[in-house]
């Protein structure tokens, strides 16, 4: 029977990030990671399930100053990590792109210069971006437009901005096996393996699986996303958690824009603003979205699902309120109207063309294709004793020695942040060492340098 000090479940950009960061900076002596699939990042971290965003929190409107400071905080740790990496394999991982969030109308452009005179000292990079700026960066943006409709945006335009998670999860591997060898660490990636349930043991976990059978860890970490909470549920834990799985669809039209575009995000909606994004895996295209639609699996395209959906959902009258509260808001209730319209053939392109158009306003319907098989699923976790969605990070941790971890926000982007969160938690239980040293330099020194302003209070770390 194999046994390791920390087995992770989930192969993910969340779990990769961790294996990778266990293998270079501790002194565990076995860590070991299992993806159901034959390959890593085949669920939400496929390249064509997600928006490819580095989210740095300047452009993101719904951010609060002390949230994006810890996002921006992470998201430097991905652009650290890929850039000290060969070119070619840093150019596969990540891009620049020229980024904006785009006000239109007299309130949204007073709001975002509001918005930048707080943030401006965070994001020293960011520039506002009045007409004829936005015209030289984006010139299809403002095509078309009456010169009577206020535009405004805040950018940048020489920064990684893409990022390709499924590469990314791919070289977490490569150096993390790199690394243990380096020092006899034993550091075991099993594919194709599903894992059936798990149980504690005494002070062990034993985790059964459909191919490896039974494999035992001191420490168990659960990156599976809304398979995550299904878990918890099987040993216990998270009872007062339910999962609501909302889908993202996009459309492709020909290249129009050189780099990300972001809208607003309405404070009353939880859910994306509509944006447009250079595709890294389809160029010559660009790609729209995402729609938001709540569907009945725990995976996108995997109606197998379904079942583990079904258990997780925990239909009852705490979720039931839950939902109510969230439909008692008009303007989430046209939105959960017009997506779901926005799945149904011939009328979706015709529909989402005015959500578009905000951003490309010559944009006609014969330029849209709905963009089939793109599109993941964040698992939306319901707290049922507050009877609300919990937005941003969902970790369940009862302390016995296993986490379960749901809905990283915002999204990979978040990968190697969660990941030192663990990391810390695991060397607090098994009494392992960190090379906190080798963690500065490696990921928070490098391409972007962290200033003292970009360090977030360690209640921050915690809990944002």
């Amino acid at each position: 029977m194999k046994t390791y000090d920390v087995l992770i479940i989930g192969g993910g950009v969340s779990g990769t990030a961790l294996l990778y960061q266990l293998s270079r900076f501790t002194d565990l002596k076995a860590i070991g990671l299992l993806e159901k699939y034959p390959q890593v990042a085949a669920v939400n971290s496929k390249s064509c399930n997600n928006s490819q965003t580095i989210h740095k929190g300047d452009i993101e409107t719904n951010y609060t100053l002390e949230k994006a400071r810890v996002t921006k905080r992470t998201a430097n740790m991905i652009v650290n990590y890929a850039t000290k990496l060969p070119a070619e394999e840093r150019d596969n991982i990540i891009t620049i792109y020229p980024k904006m969030v785009l006000g239109v109308g007299k309130t949204e452009c007073d709001a975002l210069r509001a918005r930048y005179q707080v943030f401006k000292e965070l994001y020293p990079n960011l520039k506002e971006l009045e007409r004829k700026d936005i015209a030289k960066i984006e010139p299809k943006v403002v095509e078309g437009r009456s010169d009577l409709e206020e535009l405004f945006a805040l950018g940048a335009t020489d920064e990684y901005t893409a990022c390709n998670y499924h590469t990314l999860s791919e070289s977490f591997i490569k150096y993390a096996k790199e690394s243990s060898a380096k020092k006899n660490q034993i550091c075991d990636v099993l594919l194709d393996n599903p894992v059936i349930k798990i149980e504690k043991i005494n002070d062990v976990f034993q985790i059964h699986t459909t191919k490896t059978g039974v494999i035992e860890a001191k420490y168990v970490v659960v990156a599976a996303g809304g398979h995550s909470l299904l878990f918890a549920h099987q040993m216990g834990y998270g009872k007062d958690f339910a999962c609501l799985p909302m889908a993202g669809s996009y459309y492709f039209t020909p290249q129009v824009l050189q780099g990300k575009v972001y809208t607003m995000q309405n404070p009353n909606l939880p859910f994306a603003a509509v944006h447009g994004d250079p595709d890294v895996s389809v160029p010559g295209k660009t790609r729209f979205g995402p729609t938001a639609l709540v569907l009945p699996v725990l995976e996108r395209h995997n109606m197998k699902t379904f079942v583990e959906f079904c258990k997780v959902f925990s239909l009852g009258s705490d979720v039931m309120k839950a939902m109510w509260k969230l439909l008692k808001v008009s303007d989430i209730r046209r939105y959960i109207f017009r997506n779901f319209m926005y799945e149904v053939p011939y009328l979706r392109e015709r529909l989402f063309l005015k959500e578009i158009k905000k951003i490309i306003p010559t944009l006609t319907v014969d330029d849209i294709k709905f963009a089939r098989g793109f599109g993941g699923i964040r698992p939306q976790v319901i707290d049922k004793k507050q009877q609300k969605l919990m937005m941003g990070e969902a970790k369940i941790n009862p302390g016995t020695g296993i986490v379960f971890n749901m809905t990283p926000s915002p999204g990979g982007t978040s990968c190697l942040g969660n990941a030192e969160k663990d990391m810390y938690l695991i060397a607090d239980f098994l009494k392992c060492n960190i090379d906190k040293a080798a963690f500065e330099e490696e990921l928070l020194s490098g391409e972007v340098e962290l200033r003292e302003i970009d360090r977030p209070n360690e209640h921050s770390l915690a809990e944002v």
